[in-house]
């Protein structure tokens, strides 16, 4: 069994908010403080008190195993429920969906419909064909339509407008919502928009008393309107959903959605080179730093993986990678959905460089270093054994699967 620590972030987060209403209960037992008259007070049922006979209470439990002071940081987190049994009106959020999870965009849309929504409203989400998304009640959803069938994957957007019309005819929303993205949610939007006749508000990053603020002018204005029923919303529109949980309840269209006669041929996906992607766009960044030693088996692991490679400033200053290859605040500014840094120790900059990245997976030989805090995964070893590993597993995995296709 593996004597790794597994860190959770979100509860080290609450931990340090004052205001979050679990605060409280992710702090360390008190075993001694200070009494009114100056002398220090002990809690005998406290773990680790030497009693008047000299017997040392000892905790067999193991939940105070690595220290008795020390927080479990793996402590789950159960947030207070929020449910709707009769709601009011809906909130319909058709998210993108990228890679088939709730990306930070649409997170951030979630957060918006809840405000939208308030306590007599549900938020309804919408998603097209099959999904690996596990944490919909976290993220603000109180009922999930799932629209599934050929005819919605790929590029489909008339037929997908065709479902969205159906969702809008059965459960006739108050708002809709969607993100004002290039991953189709801006393209959708607006053709949904032409198909209902409604004037849609875009490019919004505030809705405040009854009004939409979007950017204009080329992003150097704003422009204010009333709250209008069909939203594109901008990244960063609303802080998402956080101190609640909610039912995720499957819910099903009581019509079957009209074929609609595709104009579009869609002729599938096309291979593209990850060195040519660039960094502020990647999906999945393979970042290399000071403790990478073997940089030709650090890019046959880039390639192995179909990452795209970046690095930390000492690996540039030091000519290892390219400038455009930088990471961090003095280089490029990242949104990945997963992010390996390799022999990255974690200085501030290269942090702010990755704080909107999704999925932060860090290998390094120190354990303390501030990349393995900020880590969602960690792995604590050799980076150049790690990665031959790395490579050997993938390409296990490729050839099980070509001989389960053949």
């Amino acid at each position: 069994m593996s004597d790794i620590i597994r860190r959770d972030p979100r509860a080290e987060w609450i931990a340090r908010n004052r205001l979050h209403p679990l605060h409280a209960a992710m702090q360390p037992a008190q075993h001694s403080w200070m009494g009114p008259n100056g002398v220090i007070r002990k809690n005998p049922h406290g773990i680790g008190f030497i009693g008047p006979n000299g017997i040392k209470r000892i905790d067999r439990s193991g939940a105070q195993q690595g220290g008795a002071t020390k927080r479990s940081a793996a402590v789950e987190v159960q947030l207070p429920l929020h449910q709707v049994p009769q709601p009011a009106f809906y909130i319909s959020v058709v998210p993108d969906m990228v890679g088939g999870r709730l990306s930070s965009h649409d997170r951030d849309l979630l957060g918006l419909a809840h405000q939208l929504a308030g306590k007599d409203g549900a938020v309804l989400a919408v998603v097209f064909g099959e999904h690996k998304e596990n944490a919909f009640a976290t993220a603000g959803v109180d009922r999930l339509l799932v629209l599934e069938g050929d005819e919605f994957s790929g590029y489909a957007p008339e037929q997908r407008v065709q479902g969205l019309r159906a969702v809008d005819n059965q459960f006739n929303p108050r708002h809709w919502l969607l993100p004002d993205s290039r991953s189709g949610g801006g393209e959708l939007g607006r053709r949904f928009a032409a198909a209902l006749g409604e004037r849609p508000a875009t490019r919004v990053w505030q809705v405040k008393d009854q009004e939409c603020i979007g950017r204009a002018g080329a992003g150097l204005q704003d422009l204010a309107r009333p709250v209008a029923r069909l939203i594109l919303a901008a990244a960063e529109c609303a802080e998402p959903v956080s101190e609640t949980r909610h039912e995720a309840l499957p819910v099903e269209l009581s019509t079957a959605v009209a074929r609609s006669l595709s104009r579009i041929e869609d002729l599938g996906a096309v291979a593209v080179d990850p060195a040519a992607i660039p960094m502020a766009e990647a999906e999945f960044i393979f970042s290399g730093g000071n403790g990478v030693k073997d940089w030709g088996l650090f890019h046959r692991t880039a390639e192995a993986l179909g990452a795209t490679e970046g690095a930390s400033r000492v690996a540039v200053d030091d000519g290892f990678m390219a400038r455009d290859r930088q990471v961090g605040a003095s280089g490029t500014w990242v949104t990945a959905r997963v992010y390996v840094a390799v022999g990255i120790s974690g200085a501030i900059q290269h942090l702010q460089g990755i704080g909107a990245c999704d999925k932060v997976v860090a290998i390094n030989l120190d354990p303390g270093c501030d990349m393995i805090k900020r880590a969602d995964l960690s792995v604590i070893g050799e980076s150049a054994e790690i990665l031959q590993a790395l490579i050997d597993a993938v390409e296990a995995y490729r050839n099980e699967a070509k001989r389960d296709a053949a």
